[in-house]
């Protein structure tokens, strides 16, 4: 829908759908036959509100994420769900991001591991758009973070990341 679909998986067919905690799918959606795997979230580590849009699919209202929200999703769901080199191969795509925009999506984020891997990615990929972002009041939380097991450690993001992706 922006223009990224050449990142879809074609290999894996699965639909990532966040929503606000506690919210409930309808039964009708929940039973319904979509032919692909749905993959529920249901979260509070961003707000309702901050970088949504609402865009019509055949005349049908549908509220999708904006490429800044939906990589902050990604890596929520990583490594879980998506490898981080998978992620990292997604976030050098993003190079239109909207610097205001990134910004009040990692205030408002509230999860450290979620901020420290986009900050570490945005860096790693050189992003233009990553200048513009003011992030010394940005909470990135004390403590270590243990990402990836074994993996190499980034002392500025003190994280713990998969060798493969530090030597990428």
């Amino acid at each position: 829908m922006h223009g990224l679909g050449h990142y879809i998986r074609f290999d894996r067919q699965t639909l990532y759908l966040f929503s606000q905690q506690k919210t409930k799918l309808p039964k009708w959606f929940a039973e319904y036959d979509w032919r692909i795997k749905v993959f529920h979230k249901s979260t509070s580590f961003l707000s309702a509100d901050i970088g949504l849009k609402t865009i019509k699919i055949d005349q049908i209202p549908v509220i999708v994420s904006s490429p800044e929200r939906a990589i902050l999703e990604v890596l929520y769901l990583s490594p879980q769900f998506f490898d981080l080199e998978e992620c990292y191969h997604l976030f050098e795509g993003l190079v239109n991001l909207q610097p205001i925009l990134v910004r009040k999506l990692l205030l408002d984020c509230n999860s450290v591991k979620v901020k420290r891997l986009f900050l570490y990615m945005a860096e790693k990929a050189n992003h233009q758009w990553l200048q513009f972002i003011q992030i010394d009041d940005i909470n990135l939380g004390k403590g270590n973070r243990m990402i990836t097991k074994n993996g190499v450690y980034s002392s500025k993001y003190l994280i713990s990341i998969p060798k493969e992706l530090s030597e990428l």
